[in-house]
């Protein structure tokens, strides 16, 4: 058999799913099962903005997915070192981990390792039917503690969504393992990187940003390695005094049996290029543009004969 990949779970209520114990998976799976009133409450190990929500609210729990990979020969990852890929997102709160990412954006932006933060801060306003009820807020303000002027920038986390089989497909396999190994996903999903990026992170950038350019604040967007990867090129500015935008992009290590986040790089941008990389294309030349049109008009029942 050839050689199969497949996206899975990949933490799993904060735990990476290859370190969990057969029984482990068994029982979060059959957790999944119950009624929504009757399932316990897992804390989230990575939430740290308030200290009185700590309760995982991620529909079935699964924090990140990862494509593994086998042989074919079985229904096993054959082996976790070659056959496993990197974490991918699932929920913004995995971004919170020991608050590192704020300290991180805090350094590059304000010059400080350990700004205020606070949370949804209405950006834009309806300008008809309901007063001044907020339209459009910033994910987060980063605010510099030690100055007397007011020095702050804004900070959007993205996750990825995925399309595809469900996981609720997983949780009925999982009730009933078969061995004692990783088993490998059963059903066909993917990072949905389209959905995530030009479609839901796109449009924030374009209504948010001009408003923060006005005002000469930046804009921090946090996403991790694989969400960048799947971005297109992107020019980038050497200097923040000249962005925008400044990519700040996380890693996951793995630590004694556990995924850590950690950063990885930052990518200083505009705008304008900022858009370009998330569409991720070109366009094509009139001529070419003009032969696709052709082709599927010629391609029309009917088309081409006598009226």
């Amino acid at each position: 058999m050839k050689p199969r990949s497949r996206y899975g779970i990949g933490e799993w209520y904060g735990d990476l799913f290859v370190s969990l114990s057969p029984a482990k998976r068994r029982d979060y799976a059959m957790q999944q099962f119950l009624h929504k009133k009757k399932r316990p409450l897992h804390a989230c190990p990575f939430k740290t903005l308030d200290p009185n929500d700590k309760t995982c609210t991620k529909e079935g729990g699964v924090c990140s997915l990862r494509l593994y990979r086998t042989e074919g020969k079985g229904d096993q990852v054959s082996d976790a070192a070659e056959h496993l890929g990197p974490l991918v997102t699932t929920c913004p709160y995995r971004f919170q981990e020991a608050g590192t990412v704020f300290g991180w954006v805090g350094e590059i932006l304000l010059g400080h390792k350990q700004p205020a933060i606070v949370g949804e801060v209405g950006l834009l306003e309806r300008t008809v039917g309901s007063g001044d009820e907020d339209v459009g807020r910033i994910d987060s303000v980063l605010v510099h503690p030690r100055l007397e002027s007011l020095q702050w920038c804004a900070l959007e986390i993205q996750a990825v969504y995925f399309s595809g089989t469900k996981m609720g497909r997983e949780f009925a396999v999982l009730r009933n393992p078969k061995s004692l190994g990783v088993p490998f996903p059963v059903g066909h999903r993917r990072p949905d990187f389209r959905s995530s990026g030009p479609k839901r992170l796109m449009p924030q950038l374009q209504i948010k940003v001009p408003t923060l350019r006005r005002w000469g604040k930046k804009m921090a967007v946090l996403v991790d390695r694989s969400f960048f990867d799947s971005l297109g090129e992107m020019d980038d500015v050497k200097d923040v005094s000249n962005c925008d935008i400044a990519w700040s992009v996380v890693k996951y290590e793995n630590r004694s049996g556990r995924a850590t986040l950690a950063p990885d790089f930052v990518r200083l941008t505009t705008l304008e290029r900022a858009v370009e990389g998330l569409t991720g294309g070109v366009p094509v030349s009139l001529e070419v543009f003009e032969a696709r049109i052709r082709e599927k008009v010629a391609g029309r029942p009917g088309h081409g004969e006598a009226s």
